[in-house]
């Protein structure tokens, strides 16, 4: 996961939440939760969410309230508990359904508090950190969700390799790691590489090793 930074919602919704006061997420119509999932995909950079693949476009993602509707009916039209979510089937937004989730992206410590491996496993260093894991099916073993772990793994060693890092030696020099991580943590015409904040990730473990 990355950390996101919520910024102001759509000016749709603002003037229809002023104009229907008693109304929830489901009265919307299908222009204004577009303009909710365009909003979320921008500040997100076209990265999911939960397991950071790109999305390409407003077509291949949903709406997804970090705190299930059926669990806080008030929020489902607050912008701050709206990301965006890629659509793979028993997997992130289509796996939480109405699930509690104790660690999300919308907190600083998802950066920290998920290990992501070379292999493309993800391991939690926290209860709330394994037990988000599990309840997004992010990939913890492979019997879990095998395609997720191989589609990191495959995209983080091109990322590395792309770099002239080879994923199997890693690297040592503190500097050039450091260097690494500012490029990779930069998006590009508006657009994060996909997995890079996977890579970003391993890349500070080998710091602090």
């Amino acid at each position: 996961m990355r950390a996101i930074s919520k910024g102001s919602e759509p000016p749709s919704l603002t003037i229809w939440k002023q104009a229907n006061c008693h109304k929830h997420y489901t009265d919307l119509d299908t222009d204004i939760r577009r303009d909710i999932r365009d909003h979320a995909l921008k500040e997100q950079f076209y990265l999911c969410a939960y397991c950071c693949q790109r999305i390409q476009d407003i077509d291949a993602c949903h709406n997804e309230h970090v705190e299930a509707r059926k669990l806080n009916s008030i929020r489902t039209l607050d912008f701050e508990n709206i990301v965006a979510s890629c659509n793979t089937l028993n997997q992130c937004g289509n796996a939480h359904k109405s699930q509690s989730l104790t660690l999300t992206p919308l907190m600083m410590e998802c950066e920290t508090e998920l290990q992501f491996k070379i292999s493309g496993r993800v391991k939690g260093v926290s209860d709330r950190a394994t037990a988000t894991i599990q309840v997004l099916n992010l990939g913890d073993r492979e019997k879990n969700n095998r395609a997720l772990i191989e589609k990191r793994k495959q995209l983080v060693n091109a990322l590395l390799l792309a770099n002239y890092i080879d994923p199997d030696e890693g690297l040592e020099d503190e500097e050039l790691l450091e260097l690494l991580i500012d490029e990779l943590a930069q998006p590009q015409q508006g657009q994060l590489e996909p997995f890079a904040p996977v890579v970003i990730n391993i890349l500070r473990s080998w710091l602090q090793h």
